[in-house]
């Protein structure tokens, strides 16, 4: 179904991008969609009204977050029905881009309503293009969950990526992460960019072990930046079954381990399987 942004007369949700940090990154744009919108669904409204004050803009707010968006819905798709566009912002950056606002999108799409996305500021492409690693291609992966054995086993599903890695994370964790990183990954080069575009902005570089060394002002988010994998793994040498007591010897479960398998190889899940137990 095609979406002709600017040329028909539905309601519209905007996705308004709002500084991640130096109030002086919010474009005209979004200034003036923040405006026009007759309602803002917020992540925070205390956050939002900071900076509606700064900007001088009286608006109508509403809590979203993600405990409570798929409630808004409904308040949604009523304000919509009525002929008047909607505002979504997060704290900071792009709406979406690990914040909220994706059950509401999915909801004004399916009632076939405007989305409209307003370029601007998100704290992944200037920690990406500081970081002197290869921006080209890279992989956005926000961020890995908090429990240790989750964790690990994301970054088992990264490790043999080629691409540029990105993450984000959280003070509290930054540390264990960076380790099951070395861990998993090995002691790749990585970028760590934390307070973007703020005063105190700060960028490490260098293998983990050395940033982990180096980081002492555990405050404010941070953006991991990892180098891909660059070494060219063939398994041709071994046998299917061979392959799959690789990795459950590396810790893999059987099943992950044959499912792996199976997507390096180019082979059907069931036929690994099979194979496997064949020689058990």
């Amino acid at each position: 179904m095609s979406q002709k942004s600017y040329i028909n007369n539905k309601s519209t949700v905007f996705l308004i991008p709002t500084p991640i940090g130096n109030m002086e990154d919010i474009t005209i744009r979004a200034v003036n969609a923040l405006k026009e919108v007759e309602v803002i669904f917020s992540e925070d409204t205390r956050v939002t009204k900071q900076l509606l004050n700064y900007l001088e803009i009286s608006k109508k707010l509403i809590s979203s977050h993600n405990f409570n968006e798929s409630k808004n819905e409904k308040i949604l798709l009523d304000y919509l029905s009525k002929g008047f566009n909607v505002g979504i912002v997060t704290d900071r950056g792009t709406p979406i881009i690990s914040d909220p606002g994706y059950d509401l999108v999915k909801i004004a799409i399916a009632n076939d309503y405007n989305v409209v996305s307003l370029p601007g500021a998100t704290a992944l492409v200037p920690a990406l293009t500081v970081s002197g690693l290869n921006p080209s291609p890279f992989t956005f992966y926000g961020f890995l969950n908090s429990r240790d054995s989750k964790q690990k086993k994301e970054l088992e599903e990264l490790k043999n990526l080629p691409s540029t890695l990105i993450f984000y994370e959280a003070p509290h964790r930054i540390l264990k992460t960076l380790g099951n990183i070395k861990d998993v990954l090995g002691n790749r080069q990585i970028s760590i960019s934390r307070e973007i575009s703020k005063k105190f902005e700060e960028v490490y570089r260098g293998t983990i072990e050395e940033v982990i060394s180096e980081l002492n002002e555990i405050k404010g988010e941070f953006v991991i930046v990892v180098d891909g994998n660059h070494e060219q793994k063939t398994y041709d040498n071994l046998t299917i079954i061979e392959h799959v007591n690789l990795y459950i010897k590396e810790g893999y479960k059987t099943m992950d381990a044959i499912k792996t398998v199976a997507k390096e190889r180019n082979l059907n899940k069931n036929d690994v399987y099979n194979e496997y137990h064949r020689g058990d």
